[in-house]
This record gives C-alpha cells, sequence and structure tokens, in this order.
C-alpha cells in the first residue's frame, strides 16, 4: 500500500528521495535542520501580507547516519535520538538553531512559476534568500517526561496574531485534525495543562467541560462590539485601516485554484527532485538513496505497482529508474513524456497507463 499511493502520487517524489537518502536518517535531534513545509501569511495592521516559510537550521550542521547504522541503532539502542539530545543538554554544549524565514509578496506569487502553497514545492534561495530572524536555543531538559513532553500538544491553528494560515488544501485540514486529535489524546481542555498554556493569561472563549481548572472569573464567554476582545499587550487588530480591496479580490483568484491546481501532476512536479538527482547529489549520496530505496522497494508484489512506481523515477531521471530496477531485479519501465516542460499534463493518470501496458 505504501508504493502504490506513492505511485499513484507522483508529486510526492521529491520528499521520497530525500526520505530515503540518508538525509533521512538524521543523526540526533539536535543535529537536524526543521522546516514549516506550508506556507503561512504575515500580515501588518493595513490588511497587507506577504507569504512566509519558516527554516530552522542546526548551527552544528545537519549530521546523518547511513541506512546500516541506523539499522544497528534501531536494534541496540531505539532511542538513541531522545538520550543523544539529553546527553547534550545534559553536558551543558546546549543545541542552538538559527530560525530563518523566506519571504514572498502576493504579487511576485501570482507571478512565480510554482503554486506558493504547493506542499510539495521549495522556494529556490537564489530568488527568496533567507533571513535570520532569530534563535532556538534548548537548555534545559525536561523534569517530568510525561508532564512536559507526552502532554505537549501542537498544532499549526496555535499562532499568535498577525501570523494567519494560508489557503494551502492541506494546511487547512491540519488547523482542524491536530486539535482534534489532543481533545481525544489529553481530553477537551488539554490548552489549560501547564506545559500547553501561555505564560500570560490570555482571554478567549473556551469555558467549562471535563478538567477545567481556568475559567477566567466572570469574563462573558462571548464577543461584544462596544468593547472588543483584545489580547495582552497587542493592538486590536486591524479596525479601521485602510484596505486595498480591489488588490485582495484579485488575488482571491489566485488563492482560489490551490485546490484545483494542486490536484494535477505536472512537468514542474519532477523539477526539482531531478535536480536533487543531478545536481545536489554526488555519486555517493545517489548509490546510498539508491540502495535504500531498493531495501524497501523490493519487498512490493504487484507487478503493476512496481512498473508505476519505476514511471515515476524514470521521470525524475531514466537512469535513477534503470538502477533501481536492475536492484530489485525488475524490468525497465520508461515515463510518458510531456509535449513541453509549460503544458500542464495530467501525469497520474499517463502513468498508471504506462505501467499497465508495460506488464502485460
Amino acid at each position: 500500500m505504501f508504493w502504490d499511493y506513492l505511485s499513484q502520487n507522483p508529486e510526492s517524489i521529491h520528499q521520497i528521495m530525500i526520505l530515503f537518502s540518508d538525509r533521512g536518517t538524521p543523526n540526533g535531534y539536535h543535529q537536524m535542520h526543521g522546516y514549516s513545509g506550508h506556507t503561512y501569511k504575515w500580515v501588518k495592521d493595513d490588511g497587507t501580507f506577504v507569504y512566509v516559510q519558516t527554516h530552522v537550521r542546526a548551527d552544528g550542521g545537519f549530521k546523518t547516519l547511513s541506512n546500516a547504522e541506523a539499522g544497528a541503532l534501531s536494534g541496540d539502542n531505539p532511542d538513541y535520538g531522545i538520550q543523544a539530545l539529553f546527553d547534550t543538554i545534559e553536558a551543558g554544549k546546549y543545541p542552538t538553531w538559527t530560525v530563518y524565514i523566506q519571504t514572498m509578496t502576493p504579487q511576485q506569487a501570482e507571478k512565480f512559476r510554482y503554486n506558493v502553497l504547493d506542499l510539495t514545492k521549495v522556494w529556490p534561495h537564489g530568488e527568496f534568500p533567507l533571513r535570520p530572524i532569530g534563535k532556538l536555543v534548548l537548555d534545559e531538559n525536561p523534569q517530568n517526561y510525561f508532564a512536559e513532553i507526552e502532554q505537549s500538544a501542537f498544532s499549526p491553528s496555535h499562532t499568535v496574531p498577525y501570523i494567519e494560515p494560508t489557503a494551502d488544501p492541506v494546511l487547512q485540514s491540519r488547523l482542524f485534525s491536530y486539535p482534534d486529535t489532543h481533545r481525544h489524546r489529553l481530553g477537551v481542555n488539554y490548552q489549560q495543562l501547564p506545559v500547553n498554556a501561555p505564560l500570560s493569561p490570555v482571554a478567549n472563549f473556551q469555558r467549562d467541560g471535563p478538567a477545567t481548572f481556568v475559567s477566567q472569573g466572570n469574563r462573558p464567554n462571548y464577543q461584544s462590539t462596544i468593547q472588543p476582545l483584545k489580547y495582552a499587550g497587542v493592538k486590536s487588530g486591524i479596525d479601521g485601516a485602510a484596505r486595498d480591496v480591489e488588490r485582495e479580490a484579485n488575488h482571491e483568484n489566485f488563492i482560489g485554484g490551490a485546490w484545483r491546481e494542486l490536484s494535477q501532476i505536472s512537468e514542474l512536479d519532477f523539477e526539482q527532485p531531478r535536480a536533487l538527482w543531478s545536481k545536489v547529489w554526488d555519486d555517493k549520496a545517489r548509490e546510498a538513496y539508491v540502495q535504500n530505496v531498493a531495501g524497501h522497494f523490493k519487498g512490493v508484489k504487484s507487478a503493476e505497482i512496481k512498473a508505476r512506481q519505476l514511471s515515476v523515477w524514470a521521470a525524475v531521471d531514466q537512469g535513477l529508474s534503470d538502477r533501481i530496477a536492475k536492484a530489485v531485479g525488475a524490468p525497465t519501465v520508461k515515463p510518458l513524456k510531456a509535449k513541453s516542460a509549460s503544458e500542464t499534463v495530467k501525469f497520474r493518470a499517463n502513468i498508471g497507463i504506462a505501467a499497465q501496458l508495460q506488464t502485460k
């Protein structure tokens, strides 16, 4: 099912190439980078905004394990990543990350060659450089693992004023699914647990229910048009500020097509993974990827699924597909090409037909 799903969703190939490379097995949590993945909006009082991608880069560098090293550690010490992070902090060698953002205006987004809400794409650093905005430092280990780690609850819907979600369809679903999961796992008032509660009290409409222990006194649980809800230390939003309504309406036409555009496969979906294979990786990294992915992919029993996924790799690079086919003892497969790089083609259907033809 793993490869059946991926072979029917070829836009996943960039992530799968990273996952099965050595980058997919970082050497401890304190020696890996982090990314927002989703695109957010950072908004001003006047309603204008920029799109933002966040990067959290380990100051000590991104260090990885080989497939053999990771396999040995999973048997000898499956908690290796947690232990390495704990020991590093305990020794006073506090791991640090520099936080960067990439920004893009709505006008740039409308003209950009990719849909900026597409979770499978990255923004080129040459066009949208990383801009440092702060540091993340881990300088204290938890005193009680259950209370401080296992009860923690993160969600992309937990944002501060002026940071908003975009119309990214995957992000929109996660805004709801993550809190639902937390309510099931921790209870309806999980946000009142000390590890999840803000240090400074906030005014909201959350009231009652099981395990309520912060009820906000006699404050009403409704919005007032006379006394607007205010956040401590933050202005009350964008009331009265001039807004460019026409500009916003035009941009809504752009973001409104996000779901329709992202549900089709085009040549652009293979551009970044092709660069990863041919330009970013050296021969050693390419060989490691082939061996890593072959070790997992060889377990697929269906010839049709094998051919379909091999045709996805062939759309990235024919040599890559041929090497994996040889490693798993499968026939080589060729992709169906788009007529031009700019033409949007439903690769999902074409690749499925190609796989069926080549297995008959």
